[in-house]
């Protein structure tokens, strides 16, 4: 009797009700320390057919959603757990690739790819014939622009990343669709995009902690980067195209073979948050701008290094109590910039001691904490820059005076990068995910589409 008095007793690990029998002595077969959720009465129902069993679901069938309070077995946990499993995103899944348009120039104005193409031969062009409008209204991001670049190889597409989770491709000025790609591969806003010299594929970084190299024209991830740090800035190796460089917001600047998808090496330096990273014109020195707005200190704001030996040549390179969102090197000239929260552009020397120019610097824009960013043109005689206002500032790069302002946004302007063969040409973002083409006229007045 007590044999089966304990059969009887044991309750099936499968049983959805979940039922514990009290077995001889009022102790349970069963002792658990955490005592089951309390259920819920059942709400009795009536059938039109007395006879009517409860409906059995094999345990080989997908798990249900269980009713909160109630039991759930082992096999149907076992069920949820595999369900709940996280996956790698499906680089042929419609949710993280979208084709919208061509990413040839086919479909741009032939005026425009010849332009493109034969730049320096357009200059015996007779005056009577009238230049194609460059201008052009980019619309399609739900959220801010954090960053924008453009193909060196193909000058007619534009890469821009989001807030809103995508990178997008453009084909600037197609007559069909300009948004050509949407690419929804990370899972949180996108901080930066570069472009790659090796084939048609850009390289982007942002708030879910990776890094990712995309083939533009597949539409495919070619290798995932992670880190356990926000990616704040990728920037490729000037010599060596296979390697990129990664800052993040632990101080984290790490160097990394796309080949292999590993670290080569890291640069190890007690850093804020990198916020960006820039080579040298010989390529021998690193600079990167980290912030330092934890501290009373300047140090490490700017320190420079020397890649090969893979040390820290300086880090006391800029001495004020501000970030610097964006350093560039000028193109030719042995020095570079820094944006500055303290609403100027610095200007730094290339070569050591790395001094500060004290008498110069570019001043009229306002940063006021955006992550405003600056660039030179082609020729370097000029700097231009976006601003809290909303406006487009261009500088003499010599003589720090302003020459132009134009008002693009009505929120703040994030980024303006100069087109790579075009010197009349520049791209803006804003803060309210507007991006705009402006192109300067013979009269040196920009001109855009959504310029006031």
């Amino acid at each position: 009797m007590d044999l089966l008095s304990k059969a009887y007793a044991s309750a099936s690990d499968d049983d959805d009700d979940g039922a514990r029998v009290a077995v001889a002595g009022g102790r349970s077969e069963h002792s658990n320390p955490f005592p089951p959720p309390t259920k819920r009465s059942r709400r009795e129902t009536y059938s039109a057919n007395p006879i009517q069993m409860p409906v059995f679901r094999r345990p080989s069938f997908p798990a249900e959603a269980s009713i909160p309070g109630s039991y759930i077995s082992k096999r149907q946990r076992a069920a949820i757990a595999a369900d709940a499993k996280p996956t790698e995103p499906n680089p042929n899944c419609v949710h993280t690739s979208q084709v919208l348009g061509s990413l040839s120039d086919s479909d741009v104005p032939h005026s425009i790819s010849t332009k493109l193409r034969y730049r320096k031969k357009q200059n015996g062009v007779a005056s009577y014939q009238k230049p194609p409008s460059l201008s052009a209204a980019l619309d399609g991001h739900v959220k801010s622009v954090n960053a924008m670049q453009w193909s060196v190889t193909h000058g007619h597409l534009l890469a821009s990343a989001g807030m809103d989770n995508t990178v997008s491709i453009w084909n600037v000025w197609s007559n069909v669709q300009k948004r050509a790609r949407i690419f929804n591969f990370h899972r949180a806003a996108v901080k930066d995009v570069k472009w790659s010299q090796q084939g048609l594929s850009v390289l982007s970084c942002g708030y879910d902690c990776t890094s990712r190299l995309v083939d533009v024209e597949k539409g495919m991830e070619v290798r995932v980067f992670k880190e356990d740090q926000i990616v704040q800035v990728v920037k490729f190796s000037p010599d060596n195209h296979n390697l990129f460089l990664s800052g993040g917001s632990k101080g984290l600047l790490k160097l990394w073979d796309t080949r292999a998808g590993t670290v080569v090496h890291e640069f190890v330096r007690n850093l804020g948050p990198i916020l960006d990273v820039e080579f040298t014109l010989d390529g021998k020195n690193l600079i990167t701008s980290s912030d330092v707005s934890r501290t009373n200190l300047s140090e490490n704001s700017i320190i420079v290094w020397d890649v090969s030996r893979q040390v820290p040549l300086s880090n006391q390179v800029y001495a004020e109590a501000y970030t610097c969102p964006c350093i560039r090197r000028h193109p030719f000239e042995p020095y570079f910039i820094a944006q500055s929260n303290g609403n100027y552009i610095a200007i730094f020397s290339t070569k050591p001691p790395f001094r500060l120019e004290k008498y110069k610097r570019y001043e009229s824009h306002g940063v006021s904490g955006f992550p405003i960013k600056c660039n030179f043109s082609l020729d370097g005689n000029t700097v231009a820059t976006g601003s809290s206002d909303g406006c487009i500032y261009l500088y003499n790069s010599k003589t720090c005076k302003l020459l132009k302002k134009v008002k693009a946004y009505e929120q703040a302007c994030v980024d303006v990068v100069f087109h790579p063969t075009l010197p009349d040409v520049v791209a803006s973002c804003s803060w309210n995910g507007e991006i705009s083409v402006l192109e300067r006229d013979s009269c040196h007045n920009w001109k855009g589409p959504t310029v006031n």
